[in-house]
């Protein structure tokens, strides 16, 4: 597909929709044009998919032109920083609401997205069935979770993520976050813990997701503030974080 934003009304491949009363106006947000499609048929015959996004900056300029009630998003696309892109969504159309679709069931990585704006987090397991029911509990104003992550209850959810920010972190997830922040690089974190510095990243961007940091400095600051520069950290020289 040539344009990535694809604006039904213009594909020759899809029939022209007429929007009835009521019906939620949806943009779709994933990077395999394969799903995106699957999606389109799913819920065309309820909803109206205005468009579709294969990337992040490419969602951020279609959201603005098209003027969607609701993104169905994939957290994680090329060009796409996580949460971060759900928070520049919500700052430019505060209510536009957000539904995660992941293969994540993490409790973690869902009170995060809930924390960030989101108004749903659905596993990739869901049924169709279940996708429609929480599209329409969203565009009615309220937030669903999938039953398989905390019980499907938000707040218990939230509470739980409020309780004990450095206990939502793994082992693995602590130890890079503690070797970042006291200045080593990523390739010297990959060698010191035996993995690789794509995998460093990975947990690097883990770790803000999780606790909802925007920036290094905010890990920084996390981490001074509940007294994560401890003795593997404090070893080290303390440098920039790369």
């Amino acid at each position: 597909m040539a344009d990535k934003a694809v604006s039904l009304e213009r594909t020759p491949s899809h029939p022209v929709i007429q929007t009835a009363p009521g019906r939620s106006r949806i943009l779709l947000a994933h990077d395999r044009q394969i799903l995106l499609d699957m999606l389109c048929g799913l819920l065309e015959p309820e909803f109206e998919v205005v468009g579709q996004a294969n990337d992040g900056c490419t969602l951020l300029d279609v959201a603005g032109r098209l003027s969607p009630d609701i993104v169905l998003i994939k957290p994680m696309m090329p060009g796409f920083d996580g949460l971060e892109a759900v928070r520049e969504l919500r700052a430019r159309a505060p209510a536009l609401k957000l539904i995660y679709l992941t293969t994540h069931t993490d409790p973690n990585l869902a009170a995060a997205a809930f924390a960030a704006g989101a108004s749903a987090f659905l596993s990739k397991s869901c049924s169709a069935a279940e996708l429609r029911q929480a599209i329409r509990i969203v565009a009615g104003g309220g937030r669903y979770l999938s039953a398989d992550i905390a019980a499907g209850n938000v707040e218990t959810l939230m509470l739980a993520h409020r309780a004990d920010p450095v206990g939502r972190l793994s082992t693995r997830e602590l130890e890079v976050l503690q070797l970042l922040v006291a200045g080593l690089p990523m390739k010297s974190v990959a060698r010191c813990l035996g993995i690789t510095a794509r995998t460093v990243a990975f947990h690097k961007y883990r770790v803000k997701e999780i606790l909802g940091l925007k920036d290094n400095a905010e890990l920084v600051d996390f981490a001074i503030r509940h007294g994560l520069l401890g003795s593997r950290a404090a070893a080290l020289e303390a440098k920039p974080v790369k």
